[in-house]
């Protein structure tokens, strides 16, 4: 079976959740199977060792889950991108509009250089507005984005277009 089969079958879907009329693309099932897991993660060291990546940033929290492992592999360092008020260092931070209210998303001032390429990865893309501000904050910080890559895109809601603008290196491993 193919490894985009294999990640279907073990990705649950979970109806009503977190509300009425939502079907929620539950990956967990994936972290029981270290066999899918790890064919996973070779599939996307295969897909990104070539492509020059300095650094892989991982958006919290799922986006730490395979981002960490990946950049493990790749031999390039690991930039955390988390809510306000989580990182204890200095903090270059980022503000963006939600769908209902704003947010704040923040990086150690020390976590990027100048001119860096960067992967920026996330379990899901629905929207696009987390990956979005995760760009805007990279680029806040001299770096450059490189690319996007998320284990699962909700194709539909169409995320992928905010995300052109910065690179149109787009990656995901399945798509509904």
């Amino acid at each position: 079976m193919k490894l985009k089969e294999r990640i279907n079958n073990a990705i649950r879907n979970v109806p009503n959740f977190p509300k009425e009329g939502i079907d929620f693309k539950d990956i967990t099932p994936i972290m029981l199977d270290s066999v899918l897991s790890n064919d996973m993660l070779d599939h996307l060291y295969e897909t990104y060792k070539n492509q020059d990546i300095e650094a892989v940033a991982g958006i919290e929290s799922r986006g730490f889950l395979f981002g960490y492992p990946l950049a493990m592999k790749l031999g390039v360092p690991f930039i955390l991108i988390r809510k306000k008020g989580k990182l204890p260092y200095n903090k270059i931070s980022y503000d963006y509009d939600l769908e209902y209210g704003s947010a704040t998303i923040e990086i150690h001032i020390d976590a990027l250089t100048k001119g860096q390429r960067v992967l920026i990865h996330d379990d899901l893309l629905a929207t696009g507005g987390s990956a979005e501000a995760t760009a805007n904050l990279i680029k806040k910080c001299g770096a450059e984005i490189a690319g996007f890559n998320f284990l699962v895109s909700l194709d539909f809601l169409k995320g992928n277009e905010k995300l052109k603008s910065f690179s149109d290196n787009i990656v995901n491993l399945v798509s509904y």
